[in-house]
């Protein structure tokens, strides 16, 4: 039997990616539509939950073998689900959703420029910090709070990628976002209960906190981990580059969210920005071989 050939899985890898990334959208436009009965915390709590009762059941992690070199960083992953979420959700209530993920989106450019010096990539950084300032126009009437959310998030998704991929490398299979799914989602079982209790968590609600659950939780972090496995960690910051158009897209036709010219301006230039660093940094690597 031959080892798949370098550029096939590439070719998987980015296959996934985008599919990850529509799926995780279209799951977090959904997810909003419950957050005026629920708001962005009992939609993560939800969602939380209905990617642990997905997940672990498919990856049955071994937990009584682990290791304390496996353990670290499915609980730092479980952090940074909590944090990336929490943020990213209020974000989107506040700013749209376009905005919000295109914030999001910094986080992938930073794993892109780190540990770089040169002036091109100086050069790519103030391009970004301009498609920012571009995207949100700061003034008077700012929402800073959420723009705010939307960097904390950004932070939140460049130690995913990093952690993600060193959890892929010493547990197999979907073991390591399926553990940590589960213990976020233990973390916010508190906010599920008073849902329940003050039978806040019903019909309409439910149904889309649920369909953000599956859409923009179990698919992309499956999607992300099977990746990561086939792409290094500056290829996925180039793919990553989908998540701000889908989210617009999503935005727009989900929930009616129509951007201003200047936000589709900021939006595109931070997406350029982004593919310019890693384009210019590396060639397209297979994680495999290296070469």
């Amino acid at each position: 039997m031959h080892d798949t050939p370098p550029r096939a899985r590439t070719a998987r890898g980015a296959a996934l990616l985008l599919a990850g990334s529509l799926s995780n959208q279209v799951g977090a436009a959904l997810g909003a539509h419950a957050f005026a009965a629920v708001g962005p915390a009992g939609v993560v709590a939800v969602r939380q939950w209905v990617a642990a009762a997905l997940l672990v059941p498919l990856a049955r992690p071994a937990v009584h073998r682990m290791t304390w070199a496996q353990w670290w960083p499915v609980l730092a992953l479980a952090a940074v689900f909590a944090g990336m979420n929490l943020a990213l959700y209020t974000a989107i209530e506040r700013v749209g959703l376009g905005p919000a993920v295109t914030l999001e989106f910094l986080g992938p450019l930073a794993v892109a420029l780190a540990g770089s010096r040169s002036r091109r990539d100086l050069l790519v950084a103030l391009t970004a910090a301009g498609g920012v300032w571009l995207l949100v126009l700061p003034g008077g009437a700012s929402d800073w709070t959420g723009i705010g959310l939307g960097l904390a998030a950004a932070c939140c998704w460049a130690a995913y990628i990093l952690l993600n991929r060193v959890a892929g490398a010493r547990l197999p299979g979907l073991q390591a976002p399926a553990l940590a799914t589960a213990l976020c989602a233990l973390a916010v079982t508190p906010v599920v209960v008073v849902l329940v209790v003050q039978e806040r968590l019903t019909g309409g609600p439910l149904a889309f906190a649920v369909a953000a659950g599956v859409l923009a939780s179990a698919v992309p972090y499956a999607a992300d981990l099977l990746a990561l496995r086939r792409v290094p960690p500056r290829a996925f910051a180039v793919l990553c580059s989908a998540h701000p158009v889908w989210a617009a897209l999503a935005g727009t036709v989900l929930l009616g969210q129509a951007l201003a010219l200047h936000e589709w301006a900021g939006m595109a230039v931070v997406v350029l920005a982004n593919v310019a660093a890693v384009l210019a940094a590396v060639p397209f690597h297979s994680p495999a071989t290296g070469r």
